[in-house]
């Protein structure tokens, strides 16, 4: 029989939105294949859309804990997650991710549940920290954003004295970074995370960010340090802590039939298209599961895809409402007719790494998401950068120092862009002469962000540290 104190029992945590359960539960597949016991905790609406299937070999050992989100006066009663809600409204569910503090420490009470060597969080629940350690679980904050953006936030103290209090002060480069960079908000970037009600909560997300960081013994990081070394050491410096690179958790056509194999059907319409155009040719476009536009943007961007001249596939999704009253926002009359012989609009779910692993794919419009910029990367796609709210804008700013791709030009203070920016943003990024520097850089991403046997080995160090340094066996070990 195996030695049970030679295996882990690591209960994952991750806050309200796609961009978080995916990775977070990724992880929990790669710690369930390494023979850990994983418990991944999340609500009834989220397991469906992410969790619905764990690999029958993993069953055993993957384990999944659903809890109910309480009602909250403003929150639609079916939002479990950002991408159902506009980002106007994301501090009500942050209210709602609050409440299930008291469930998630009776469970960790119980008895009858085996207990956790490690728990692994996220910046939104800020007091479970405090939990895991009465309890004597050793406590890691996972962090699904770039070293870069993280040093850029600060360290913990200034997060919690919240030191930057205006928009303004988010556009430049703070005091604690000590060399010359480019990565900064641009004003309607950041503009955009202050027209959410912050106190609604009671805690901000600076708040948040801080106590959970400062609280932690290891500081985890969905990247590769050979990517941001700079950062990666700058960071270490704020934090003060243990910080462990886990690599990229790079993505497989493969984990797109586990997730989903209802739709095989979807996928071969969309790879029969792409098998018709020729190789580096297509644009992929997609603005992930948060970022909203307005019907003015919508129509400047769908226009500056008609006049690029590029065959293109488009995931647009369905935005939601802030209120009852909000108008549709609608494709401009005529447009799919006009496009419809060399561009393909998707409203639903599609196979993005499927898509992006297609030969004839050359460039991925993209909000610049970390987890779309490591699918494109992976694949060594140029990109085409639209940030939109969030770690978007500083995401961009750190992939042109690393010349991976070119932004569309907009107006710093309000965001305005035309057109025919975008089409010639793309064509430059896709096609011309000039940006093949940019797209040999991307393609020379792909031997870091896509090498698998390095990014296997990043894990197993971690599991490595957390087998040395949970609580439960440095306590066995007194005495």
């Amino acid at each position: 029989m195996e030695n049970e104190k030679d295996k882990l029992h690591v209960v994952m945590f991750p806050w309200l939105a796609m961009g978080h359960i995916i990775p977070f539960f990724h992880l929990s597949k790669c710690l369930a294949r390494r023979g850990h016991r994983v418990t991944f905790i999340s609500t009834p609406r989220n397991i469906e859309r992410v969790v619905n299937k764990v690999p029958s070999d993993l069953a055993h050992l993957l384990h999944i804990v659903w809890f109910q989100l309480p009602k909250v006066e403003n929150l639609p009663d079916d939002a479990e997650s950002s991408m159902d809600i506009p980002y106007q409204k994301a501090q009500f569910l942050k209210i709602a991710f609050d409440s299930l503090e008291i469930p998630l420490t009776n469970y960790l009470e119980s008895s009858s549940n085996p207990k956790p060597d490690w728990i692994v969080y996220d910046y939104a629940s800020h007091w479970l920290p405090q939990i895991a350690g009465k309890l004597g679980v050793s406590r890691a904050f996972f962090s699904l954003f770039t070293a870069a953006t993280m040093s850029f936030y600060g360290p913990p103290c200034a997060l919690l004295n919240d030191e930057r209090s205006i928009a303004e002060d988010y556009t430049v480069v703070p005091k604690w970074i000590p060399f010359e960079t480019k990565v900064v908000y641009r004003l309607h970037e950041i503009k955009k995370n202050f027209e959410a009600p912050a106190d609604e909560s009671g805690t901000s997300d600076g708040a948040r960010f801080g106590a959970s960081i400062d609280a932690s013994d290891v500081i985890l990081f969905r990247n590769c340090v050979e990517f941001e070394s700079e950062w990666f050491s700058l960071v270490s410096e704020l934090y003060q802590k243990p910080i462990i690179s886990i690599g990229v958790l790079p993505p497989s056509v493969v984990v797109d039939q586990e997730q989903d194999d209802s739709n095989d059907a979807s996928w071969s319409g969309i790879k029969s298209w792409l098998d018709k155009h020729n190789q580096d040719s297509v644009v992929y476009v997609a603005l992930g599961t948060e970022a909203t536009l307005n019907q003015q943007e919508l129509n400047e961007l769908a226009l500056g895809l008609e006049k690029c001249g590029l065959p293109f596939v488009w995931v647009l999704r369905d935005q939601p409402k802030h209120n009852q009253q909000d108008s549709c926002i609608q494709l401009p009359d005529g447009y799919e007719d006009r496009v419809k012989n060399r561009g393909v609009i998707y409203k639903g779910w599609v196979p993005q790494t499927k898509i992006l692993s297609h030969s004839s794919v050359g460039g991925f419009l993209t909000h610049c998401g970390w987890n779309s910029v490591i699918e494109a990367l992976c694949f060594g796609r140029v990109l085409v950068m639209f940030p939109v709210l969030n770690d978007q804008g500083l995401n961009t700013r750190l992939l042109q120092e690393k010349g991976v791709g070119v932004e569309i030009p907009r107006n710093e203070k309000d965001g305005f862009f035309t057109s025919d920016s975008v089409a010639e943003a793309v064509k430059f990024g896709v096609v011309s002469e000039e940006g093949e520097l940019l797209r040999a850089n991307a393609r020379q991403m792909s031997c870091l962000f896509g090498d698998r046997k390095r990014n296997e080995q990043l894990i197993d160090d971690c599991v490595g540290y957390f087998m040395e340094n949970r609580i439960s066996k440095s306590n066995s070990s007194i005495g």
